[in-house]
């Protein structure tokens, strides 16, 4: 864990906590970043002039609570399927494939963002506890925020084709939600035309450019005006003819102003022949029509917020805006809008360096302002790929999208299983990637023989040798301890440890001597190659085998096997006197063995000289019959070999 010094104001901008903050002036805070939290202390520095005691208190800040949601764990598993899918797009597409593509996955992220919000609304509903109602209602807010400014990236960046104020309609209509909600009571309602409602869903439609809705809506109110019949087909008329410019279409931007100047002024033509000056409302709906900035303005309500306010603004002012000009309007309607004295919000800022077309700011701002890292990240990412940030690489080597995606990642290891999509991001990190990966891997807390499994698979898929031998010796230890030999001895296998093997190998021989029989014989039995790994467990793996060949019966075989055991010197001490007695079924079978290869395989070489086995450590019992054994087989031997045939 890294750790550093800095001043309060400066810590409390990008973190959040339970803890009331340290706010003397001229005090400092360290903090110290792990992957899931942030400790925060006051340290000892003071600036010259400062006074007061140091507070020896450590708060712990959470930094990415949302990991901890069971429904915003959906949006991250679902999105990190749209993430590997992105990565596989080939660089060999053309550019005019690939942008289609680019905008399909942007509108899946998207999709992704709306289920979580609708899911959490449905549940915050539903739920009678108030703090579970607050919280949903806080999360709900935050994916709102992120889906307006995706899709607004989105129109400006990522598209980013001509019928540019179409597509900022599209977005308005998206995200300003109340005015079908309340369309759909109004029309639901005995009498549409006279609710109470009715007026504000018409302006709300004008003012989003809705104006095949706000023709069918006052068709309702001309049936029960019969006198004013005319007037309502007056603006009918004006609103059927208002021109949409479209550059995807056959209409030149000349013919195009020319026909919108036309309409234009024959909706201000009507204000000031006084045409609808009997119906108020249907004066506001020509006033906005005509873009009057002071009726705009005086329907703050209705419009809700500043960049509404920008498109209905662009819409009916200037239809042919280009994009070079969106930061002129979108400056010029945030002042008219807000109050002088307010201070914009962290939303506000983020649009508007996006109308700016300054996508690093935006990156920035929403850094800054949202408490974990999964939107910058995946937004980075797909506005790489469409490679809108080439140019920009940080100061210490990695480009921008590698930075956050392995901050993204690493807060997805702190989680207890979300960290297995976390591999994933690490994979499409080229420069660290593998080198945050390899350190997170090693922090897993391995609970289960299941979770380690995993672990170990995807190590040993990416061919991380370290850390595979570092798992097993671990579980392998664990296994010891816990008195599970098979599984022990299989974990050193897996990571091919000699001297743990060793180990394990005898606690198999010395639960064999105390038990009289093999534990995991199906392991022992399987070994294969394996057993080559040392000495100890080549000895364990052929002294099973003999075991089999006795038990079917197949006593030369068994024999011979007994008998390269002892010449082998692969034995340890403790079992000399095991495998001597094992040899005393052997010696008195019909089927003679020759006891003079056994007699002479009895003396060991021990520091230069034959140490023999009955001297003073072994029972005398087993050693006096085994030389009666071996009395007796070598008789017989001696008289086989001295018969002949006749």
């Amino acid at each position: 864990m890294a750790s550093a010094c800095c001043p309060c104001v400066h810590v409390m901008t990008f973190v959040f906590s339970q803890n009331i903050p340290i706010s003397s002036h001229g005090k400092h805070l360290g903090f110290a970043c792990g992957p899931g939290d942030i400790l925060v202390y006051e340290t000892l520095y003071k600036q010259s002039g400062a006074s007061g005691s140091c507070s020896s208190f450590i708060h712990e800040v959470r930094k990415d609570e949302e990991i901890h949601s069971p429904i915003l764990r959906k949006l991250f598993n679902e999105s990190h399927h749209i993430f590997v899918g992105l990565q596989t797009i080939q660089e060999e597409i053309p550019s005019k494939n690939k942008k289609s593509q680019f905008v399909s996955i942007s509108k899946n992220y998207r999709s992704v963002i709306r289920a979580c919000i609708e899911e959490l609304q449905q549940v915050a509903v539903n739920t009678k506890d108030s703090a579970v109602c607050t919280q949903y209602g806080n999360q709900v807010s935050i994916l709102l925020a992120i889906e307006l400014i995706w899709n607004l990236c989105e129109v400006l960046f990522i598209d980013a084709v001509g019928a540019l104020l179409l597509h900022l309609l599209d977005w308005v209509r998206l995200h300003k939600g109340d005015v079908d909600e309340k369309a759909t009571h109004v029309l639901q309602s005995e009498s549409p035309a006279e609710h109470r409602d009715y007026w504000d869903v018409v302006v709300g439609y004008v003012l989003q450019g809705r104006l095949e809705e706000v023709r069918q809506l006052l068709v309702k109110q001309a049936t029960l005006q019969p006198a004013a019949r005319n007037m309502f087909k007056l603006m009918d008329n004006l609103l059927s003819k208002m021109p949409f410019y479209n550059p995807g279409g056959t209409q030149t931007p000349t013919d195009f102003d020319v026909k919108w100047r036309h309409w234009h002024e024959e909706v201000d033509r009507c204000l000031q022949d006084n045409s609808f000056a009997s119906n108020p409302h249907l004066e506001l709906i020509a006033k906005i029509l005509v873009g009057d900035e002071d009726t705009l303005l005086e329907h703050k309500e209705l419009v809700g917020t500043w960049y509404h306010f920008l498109v209905t603004r662009l819409l009916y002012c200037h239809p042919t805006v280009k994009s070079t000009e969106l930061h002129f309007y979108a400056h010029s309607c945030m002042t008219m809008f807000l109050d002088p004295r307010s201070v914009p919000e962290a939303l506000d800022s983020i649009l508007l360096a996006a109308f700016e077309f300054d996508i690093h700011q935006v990156i920035k701002d929403c850094s800054i302002a949202l408490n974990n890292w999964w939107f910058v990240a995946h937004l980075t990412d797909l506005l790489d790929h469409c490679q809108l940030l080439q140019s920009h690489n940080l100061h210490f080597g990695s480009n921008l999208r590698e930075f956050l995606l392995l901050e993204y990642a690493s807060g997805l290891f702190s989680h207890h299983s979300l960290w297995q999509l976390a591999v994933d991001y690490f994979d499409h990190c080229p420069e660290f990637g593998r080198v945050y990966l390899e350190l997170q891997m090693e922090r897993i807390p391995l609970d289960t023989e299941r979770k380690a499994l995993k672990v170990l698979r995807i190590c040993e898929q990416r061919q991380m040798s370290e850390q595979v031998r570092s798992i097993c010796k671990i579980m392998a230890m664990r296994a010891l301890r816990n008195n599970r030999l098979g599984s022990a001895l299989s974990w050193s296998i897996r990571a091919k440890d000699a001297a743990f093997a060793t180990l394990i190998s005898e606690r198999f021989l010395q639960d064999y001597c105390s038990r009289g029989s093999f534990s995991d014989l199906d392991l022992i039995d399987n070994l294969g190659p394996a057993m080559l790994l040392s000495d100890r467990l080549t000895f364990l793996g052929k002294y099973r085998e003999f075991h089999k060949l006795y038990g079917e019966k197949r006593f030369r075989e068994a024999a011979k096997l007994l008998l390269s055991l002892m010449t082998a010197k692969i034995a340890p001490r403790s079992f000399w006197m095991t495998l001597l007695t094992d040899a005393l079924p052997l010696l008195e079978q019909k089927e003679v063995c020759k006891a003079k290869h056994f007699k002479y395989k009895m003396a060991f070489k021990r520091g230069g000289t034959y140490w023999w086995l009955w001297e003073e450590d072994l029972e005398v019992t087993k050693v006096e019959l085994l030389r009666l054994a071996l009395a007796r087989n070598l008789a017989m031997a001696i008289v086989n070999e001295g018969t002949v045939e006749v």
